[in-house]
């Protein structure tokens, strides 16, 4: 009989009940005949065979509660982090195999006697060390994990026998990982197969467990960028100042927590992942990014080196990862990652929807060489009168990573167009996102990054009205370089996401959202998705999301209690000021002349 875990079982109370020191979710209510056949099953279960337990070091001895009692989903999310189970090998194991037979699978999905009518005796089977692994793991090889020789062999069958039967994947740099770990918590390979099918085939609309197409994985890479940049703002700093090609380097974010984390750290982040999905990727990668910015600022005494080659600072990074132990304990990494206040489930999935969107607009669906920032930013080709090309190279690594893929366009200027509102208009008009840049006549830069298209103005007639969404942020480069962005980023706290009424907030009803959100009329390649959208909060002032707005007389940007720029009909005088919805102190001086001014666009890089 298939027992289903917590969540699956509509009871009052749950327990994961000991049996001859085996561990298995069964409701408090199954007749104790049926406690007794399961009993008997689990005296011939084995976990653990695939493990060089000389490797485990404390992870060796079994030890904490022997079973677990649970009554709803929340309470054993908190259990999963905290790692109730965590020193128990069996109970762990129990709880995995029952976490996975939950999972929704498409109809047709591989099970463990699939395997053993394909593979047979795997006893008699030639040394795996013969069988390669299939190219869509990118090169990634089996990570050890303290498997024997002879795990790490089963691991190579498995994905063999998995690459057989899933057709589909294209690019899954993922699958060795999870099928080492999950060895270890497998019977025999056969369930350990059927386990590693079951992840792939989930259907569960909205819930994402592992990428399978270059697409979706380059589109998470983006995404990690994105969240990186905007949560982890000191880190990204440094990548940017070290690492010639920022992009490449988050192209590993994956394998850093599905690779180089040593396993004692690695297996506390399954416990999660098994139980609230991909989004904990995110986090614990994030979290990984703030350590080694940490370790990099302490061992050098907070001196930033001058750029290398992408190259040494991957290794660096992956060194720092795979030695963490030494300074960071499994407690400590999952304590920083859900320290994070990262954006919901629907936000994440829209970003997600919107990076696919845009690599697909690009045509960039199977494995290429990306061009990066410096191809996009050429110092040979750059030019303008306001920044250098390593000052639009640090500007360009603030915008969302969709754009890293476009190389600046120059689509107004004072300097040749004149100082006229509507020749600006006439210039920025079909263009989106947009780049404001201001020198005024004291030297100082300022300037923004708007995600609307400047004719959206027009929505609301003669009367100023506000518009934009929350990718828009408002910056200086000189006295000094900094940003603001909306509010809300900074302080969720002010918003929350909207539910439909009567709509439980859960992934399925998010992924739906999100499509929809998606399904709106169809605007040229490259413009924005509705992510970040004021809409989408429950926001408690309308102040917190006044981010462009524009007239015959004036364009503003930022609004609430004062503008963070405000410039007039002849593009010579301006305001800025403290606003509600960036949160900014004045930009430059508070009135300001304006002795030059210039808007770029973002041209498809890959077009040119």
């Amino acid at each position: 009989m298939q027992v289903k875990p917590p969540w699956a079982v509509k009871s009052n109370t749950f327990a994961f009940c000991c049996v001859e020191d085996r561990r298995l979710v069964i409701p408090c209510s199954v007749p104790a005949r049926t406690v007794q056949q399961i009993s008997s099953i689990m005296a011939e279960e084995d976990y653990g065979s695939f493990v060089d337990w000389a490797q485990m070091g404390d992870l060796a001895k079994s030890s904490g509660p022997i079973k677990v009692d649970c009554k709803d989903l929340k309470e054993f999310k908190q259990m999963a982090r905290q790692g109730y189970w965590a020193k128990n090998h069996k109970l762990r194991a129990q709880v995995y195999q029952q976490l996975i037979k939950a999972i929704p699978c498409r109809t047709v999905t591989p099970d463990a006697e699939v395997y053993r009518d394909i593979m047979g005796d795997t006893a008699m089977k030639k040394p795996s060390s013969q069988i390669p692994l299939p190219e869509f793991v990118d090169g990634n090889p089996v990570p050890r994990y303290c498997l024997k020789t002879e795990g790490v062999a089963s691991a190579h069958r498995i994905i063999s026998c998995v690459a057989g039967q899933f057709p589909d994947i294209s690019h899954c740099p993922a699958l060795p990982a999870i099928t080492a770990l999950l060895l270890h918590f497998s019977l025999d390979e056969a369930q350990c197969f059927e386990h590693v099918s079951r992840i792939l085939a989930c259907n569960e609309p909205g819930k994402r467990l592992m990428d399978q197409t270059f697409l979706a994985f380059e589109s998470s890479c983006m995404t990690f960028g994105d969240l990186a940049n905007k949560y982890c703002t000191a880190a990204h700093k440094l990548i940017v100042a070290t690492a010639q090609d920022v992009l490449e380097v988050y192209a590993d974010w994956q394998r850093w927590v599905l690779g180089d984390l040593p396993f004692s750290h690695v297996v506390r982040v399954l416990d999660v992942y098994l139980v609230e999905g991909y989004k904990v990727l995110y986090r614990v990668a994030i979290a990984l990014l703030k350590f080694y910015r940490k370790h990099k600022t302490g061992s050098q005494g907070g001196q930033v080196n001058q750029q290398q080659d992408s190259g040494k600072i991957r290794a660096d990074i992956q060194a720092f990862v795979k030695g963490i132990a030494s300074t960071v304990t499994p407690d400590k990494l999952l304590e920083k990652s859900f320290s994070i206040r990262l954006f919901s489930r629907k936000e994440i999935t829209l970003l997600q929807l919107t990076n696919e969107k845009s690599l697909q607009q690009k045509g960039i669906t199977v494995k290429q060489k990306r061009r990066n920032v410096q191809l996009a930013l050429n110092p040979d080709t750059f030019s303008s009168e306001i920044v250098s090309a390593k000052e639009m190279h640090d500007i360009w690594s603030w915008i969302p990573e969709r754009f890293g893929l476009c190389q600046p366009q120059l689509l107004f200027t004072t300097s040749t167009h004149g100082c006229s509102l509507n020749r600006f208009y006439s210039h920025c008009e079909g263009y989106e996102p947009t780049l404001l840049l201001i020198r005024t006549t004291d030297a100082d830069v300022c300037g923004a990054f708007l995600s609307s298209d400047w004719e959206e103005r027009k929505r609301g007639g003669n009367k100023l009205s506000f518009f934009g969404t929350g990718e828009c942020f408002v910056f200086r480069l000189k006295p000094e370089m900094e940003r603001y962005e909306w509010v809300v980023i900074r302080h969720p706290e002010l918003a929350s996401s909207i539910k439909s009424e009567g709509q439980e907030d859960t992934a399925a009803s998010e992924s739906q959202n999100a499509d929809n959100s998606l399904q709106q009329p169809e605007k040229p390649a490259g413009h924005l998705s509705p992510f970040l959208s004021a809409r989408h909060f429950n926001l408690n002032s309308k102040n917190t999301s006044m981010f462009m707005a524009g007239n015959f007389d004036s364009i503003i940007v930022g609004g609430g209690e004062g503008n963070a720029l405000y410039i007039d009909s002849e593009l010579n005088h301006g305001r800025t000021g403290r606003c509600t919805t960036f949160d900014n102190p004045p930009l430059c001086a508070e009135s300001f002349q304006v002795s030059l001014l210039e808007v770029w666009g973002f041209q498809d890089a890959m077009a040119s």
